[in-house]
């Protein structure tokens, strides 16, 4: 965008009339205050002066405007075209500041090494507690200004010289490095391959070794990181790939390496302060919830009024059930799963809302009490499978010693039945895999061609043009990861008994690699990253069927080898955003993953052997391994039973294979429309979002979900609308504080409470939640000893 001159008066008030396209809403914005002084005056109009074609991923028209004021003084200098990056990512550099120092790599593994090993600990725990890397980033800003006090400065070898310990103090860029290296250590969860691990050692009672775990570990988490290297002229350079998650953490850096202050809507308070008080009173707080009043966080009220009543704990509970009434007061419901609802933008997160009402309001209660799928015998929604005798399905059962299946063993046991909202995820992951492919076809065709044919000539902005001042990363560089991590698999899968063949690996990684761009495109204007893993293992089931343990492997490396590939190029994008040289970034990412890696298993095999019936289900501190389990059941239903067994037709899950059908039209549907009615509202209806962004159902709960959109359209939609300066002054730093301050108060409860095996509380705030939406139970018909349900013949 070309630069936009605007013209301000001193003596005036300040009248701005700005049409946002951002997030793929048109809003207007005035403000007017007497009392700003003219260079909060030029802020406010640099925040909102520069209207953008955000509406990039639904491939719309939309026209953008700015109506001049009528006076005269101000010039704003060339910046980003979108709004959300003019208010969180400095447009200016200093190539001088050092980043590739001792102190950034000594904190920067120190911070790695940490985080890692106790966001595996926390993946076991029900909620999942996600350390974000904004925990040791926060750790990692006092470390660093201790190191500049304390540390001489000198060689670090002494009189033979190399690299000072103490070159300048400790800048933004080692910070940002610092954060670069967490977000790739742990900063998605724990690496997806020790769920693998934890379905194998505890359901499957395989262990293939520590040999096995690292070589497992280290391919699953490096073939991404080179992938998102291969393709970051399409998703990096180009500035419409805004990846709005990194705005949080370039405000979070900013704020304490720079923390300019401004009038935002009367508050003076500047971020940094704001974020410590935020942080302060989150992690007091937070003790109530996570420990001492845990009905603030399981607040479904009505089951507590009737706590043995099945029908109110189905519709309104919030472990099993649909929670209807999504009202919380712990950040952990609200965040624990889907991440901060204050990132993403409102668009997003009303398309999401509309999902969780269409689908999981309306029509899961449909088919569960019509019992389509014998409804009336399980949980409405639960993570779990089950046999016929209404007890969690015993793979032991229908499997052989050397883990294939056994079909006659099968016919003798049980089918397997699953609750109402896990069939409906796994047919809302069938559409957004065909709705993503479809969307970005006819939305993107163009800009994804041209971006293959010749990305060198897109349109640089700003950014672009600083970040030459640093030699960039050759291809080959990633090709050569790519390849020697590809070996490492390859000896991975044949020298133990996986049973998975090098073809079906290199099919794996083949579908990974087809739907990195759309995804990538998707996730970075949205936040939302549409997952393959229900995608994988229909493949897998009906390509090699009866073999769980090849189906785990395929799967993990079809679908989180494209998930981390987003995840590096997103933490690419935050590179860039800083002015990282490439060089560097490109070290820090790589070495980190690999030690994080290792870190994992070890943590992990400590777990196993010192925290008191791990994963067990009613585990008293809640290591129940909620996302193991999940892995686990995806198991047997794609890898032991199959989906020729499950979805096929004729089978009782057979119709959930329309979804997609349905996830491909309803793109096409939207385009058709578009091209005769471009200014239909539908243009704000993304199917892949709709389809995708409740994807963690289940682990998570419809619960979780409810509360997130309330939140999110709460400060994304009408305070940012009411309140425009103070959103985008506080929005962000309110996010990282609230993250943060739940990190650690989960931290210090772990470590203080549950490793010492110290109870809660017993009085009314704590056992008030004790209903049997809460037990999982909330079943309408119980079976007696000896009775069945379900099919006749299967």
């Amino acid at each position: 965008m070309n630069h936009i001159k605007s013209v301000l008066s001193a003596d005036a008030p300040v009248t701005e009339k700005v049409l946002l396209d951002v997030g793929q809403e048109r809003s207007f914005i005035n403000s007017s205050d007497d009392n700003l002084n003219l260079e909060d005056k030029k802020r406010g109009l640099e925040v909102n002066v520069f209207a953008a074609r955000s509406d990039y991923l639904l491939g719309s028209q939309l026209s953008h405007e700015v109506i001049e004021d009528e006076y005269a003084g101000i010039v704003v200098e060339d910046d980003s075209a979108y709004p959300e990056v003019r208010a969180a990512v400095p447009s200016s550099d200093d190539p001088t500041l050092p980043q590739n120092t001792v102190r950034m790599w000594v904190i920067g593994m120190l911070m790695a090494t940490v985080g890692s090993g106790l966001n595996l600990l926390f993946s076991l725990h029900s909620p999942s507690i996600v350390l974000s890397a904004f925990v040791t980033s926060i750790l990692a800003w006092p470390i660093g200004k201790a190191w500049d006090k304390v540390m001489p400065d000198v060689k670090l070898f002494g009189r033979f010289g190399g690299p000072s310990l103490n070159p300048s103090p400790f800048n933004l860029k080692e910070h940002c490095l610092i954060q670069i290296m967490a977000n790739v250590s742990f900063g998605g969860g724990e690496a997806y391959a020790t769920d693998i691990f934890l379905a194998m050692n505890n359901y499957f009672e395989a262990d293939f070794g520590w040999g096995f775990d690292i070589v497992t570990i280290l391919a699953t988490q490096c073939i991404g990181f080179a992938l998102a290297g291969l393709v970051k002229d399409i998703l990096i350079t180009p500035a419409s790939m805004i990846w709005p998650s990194n705005l949080v953490t370039c405000t979070f850096l900013t704020n304490l390496h720079i923390n300019e202050n401004h009038m935002a809507n009367g508050w003076k308070i500047s971020r940094l302060k704001f974020f410590f008080m935020v942080f302060i009173i989150g992690f007091v707080y937070y003790w109530f919830p996570g420990f001492i009043f845990q009905a603030l966080s399981y607040f479904a009220w009505v089951t507590w009024i009737r706590p043995d009543n099945v029908i109110i704990n189905q519709i309104f509970g919030a472990s099993t059930g649909l929670g209807i009434i999504p009202l919380t007061f712990d950040w952990n419901q609200i965040a624990g799963y889907v991440g901060s609802p204050l990132v993403p933008p409102v668009s997003t997160i009303f398309s999401i809302l509309l999902s969780m009402i269409m689908i999981f309001w309306v029509t899961v209660p449909a088919i569960h009490y019509s019992n389509v799928w014998f409804g009336k015998y399980l949980p409405i929604s639960d993570s779990g499978s089950y046999d016929r005798f209404q007890q969690s399905y015993n793979v032991s059962k229908i499997v052989t010693p050397n883990l294939s299946f056994d079909i006659d063993a099968y016919k003798s046991y049980s089918p397997l039945y699953l609750p109402a909202t896990f069939v409906i995820s796994y047919g809302m992951s069938f559409a957004s895999n065909t709705a993503t492919l479809v969307h970005a076809g006819l939305f993107h065709g163009k800009e994804i061609t041209g971006a293959f044919r010749n990305v060198k000539k897109e349109q640089e902005d700003i950014h672009n043009r600083l970040m030459k001042n640093y030699r960039d990363v050759p291809h080959w560089w990633y090709g050569i990861v790519f390849l020697v991590f590809f070996g490492l698999a390859i000896a991975g899968i044949r020298a133990w008994n996986t049973e998975m063949p090098v073809w079906a690996l290199i099919f794996a990684l083949v579908i990974a690699g087809v739907f990195l761009v759309p995804i990538g495109i998707i996730c970075a204007v949205t936040s939302i990253s549409v997952g393959l893993n229900v995608l994988t293992e229909f493949i897998i089931g009906y390509i090699l069927p009866g073999k769980p343990i090849a189906m785990m492997f395929f799967k993990t490396f079809g679908y989180i080898t494209n998930h981390q590939a987003v995840t590096y190029a997103q933490d690419m994008k935050l590179g860039h955003y800083m002015k990282i040289a490439p060089r560097l970034m490109f070290s820090a990412q790589f070495i980190a993953t690999v030690w994080s890696s290792v870190v994992q298993v070890c943590v992990l095999k400590w777990a196993q052997g010192n925290i008191t019936d791990v994963c067990d289900a009613h585990q008293k501190s809640h290591f129940t391994c909620p996302n193991a389990r999940v892995f686990f059941n995806a198991a047997i239903i794609w890898g032991v039973i199959g989906p020729q067994r499950m979805f096929s037709s004729g089978q009782l899950y057979s119709k959930v294979l329309w979804f997609f059908l349905i996830g491909a039209s309803l793109p096409l549907i939207n385009w058709l429309v578009l091209k005769k009615w471009p200014k239909s509202p539908i243009k704000y209806l993304n199917w892949p979002v709709f389809f995708s962004g409740t994807g963690l159902i289940p682990p998570a709960t419809p619960y979780n979900y409810g509360s997130y959109c309330m939140v999110g359209i709460t400060f994304g939609y009408f305070i940012k609308r009411k309140w425009f300066h103070w959103w985008t002054k506080y929005n962000y730093s309110l996010s990282a504080a609230l993250d943060i301050s739940l990190a650690w108060s989960s931290l210090m409860i772990f470590f203080c409470l549950t490793l010492t095996n110290t109870n809660a509380p017993n009085w009314w705030g704590n056992t008030v939640i004790d209903t049997i939406d809460y037990e999982g139970t909330a079943i309408q018909s119980i079976l007696n000893d000896g009775e069945s349900f379900g099919l006749t013949k299967w």
